[in-house]
């Protein structure tokens, strides 16, 4: 559980006043462009060593604010700063040095995957592209973390030969392998019955580096309760509510049905 990773001071993502949006184009070709707000005036700061869920339902916000974290969407206003580093101003040629110390953990695994590449052949390349290892160094560290993640027995398993469970497992490992500083996992476990959810997660957050960051964004509120120290609940593009996990009791109309459906 993530109650038991310690937390410093330190920041590792700083969000001051973040605001997205989107011009949307109308229902035909001379209808005016509508605009609409993904995301208003968020600000939030996560510190080493904790996780931060990024809670609401499909239209919150919430997986733009995550993308615009890591630089894969550009922000309407406001300002991201990743390990005191002006991230959101900064163009990508001088982002790209630091990009392997934040990673993204994608929501469709299928996608991010090679379907001819094995297992181990996925967190090599990433190590040896990426991690800069040689081949025999890359061999090594990959076997260690796809073993760790309980592949063990999966190295030269293809995409299609595995389960979505597995496949998980071989994103997660492509990002732990690298020991980065935050971790950003969209619906990390999307499509998976409960209980290879909590498995996913488990391996997910018990193997993050210590002082790393992490923002889980996800709509699983049960999930969010057993696995973050925080969750801010997104509504329509903001903010409604903050909580200290698992303590806290909702007060917000709407996170408190999101939390607790049955005495909403």
């Amino acid at each position: 559980m993530s109650q038991e990773r310690p937390i410093t001071e330190k920041a590792v993502v700083e969000i001051h006043g973040l605001n997205k949006t989107f011009e949307l184009p109308g229902p035909w070709p001379w209808s005016e462009k509508r605009s609409v707000d993904a995301v208003i005036d968020v600000s939030t700061t996560v510190r080493e060593g904790e996780v931060l869920a990024l809670v609401g339902q499909s239209g919150s916000g919430k997986t733009t604010v995550s993308r615009i974290v890591l630089g894969l969407d550009t922000p309407s206003s406001g300002e991201i700063k990743l390990d005191g580093l002006p991230w959101s101003s900064m163009s990508e040629s001088e982002r790209l040095p630091h990009r392997i110390r934040f990673q993204y953990v994608p929501q469709d695994p299928m996608a991010a995957l090679d379907p001819q590449q094995t297992a181990l052949e996925h967190v090599v390349e990433t190590l040896r592209v990426l991690g800069e290892r040689d081949r025999d160094q890359a061999q090594d560290e990959a076997r260690a973390m796809l073993e760790r993640l309980g592949l063990g027995q999966r190295f030269h398993a293809l995409p299609r030969q595995m389960s979505g469970g597995e496949q998980r497992r071989v994103t997660l490992a492509r990002v732990l392998a690298l020991t980065p500083r935050l971790v950003v996992a969209d619906e990390p476990t999307s499509g998976l019955e409960p209980d290879r959810r909590e498995s996913v997660l488990s391996d997910l957050i018990g193997n993050l580096p210590p002082t790393a960051a992490c923002i889980l964004v996800t709509h699983d509120l049960a999930a969010a309760r057993r696995w973050a120290h925080r969750a801010l609940v997104m509504l329509e593009g903001r903010v409604v509510e903050e909580l200290n996990l698992p303590t806290d009791t909702p007060t917000h109309p709407y996170a408190r049905q999101l939390f607790d459906p049955w005495n909403a």
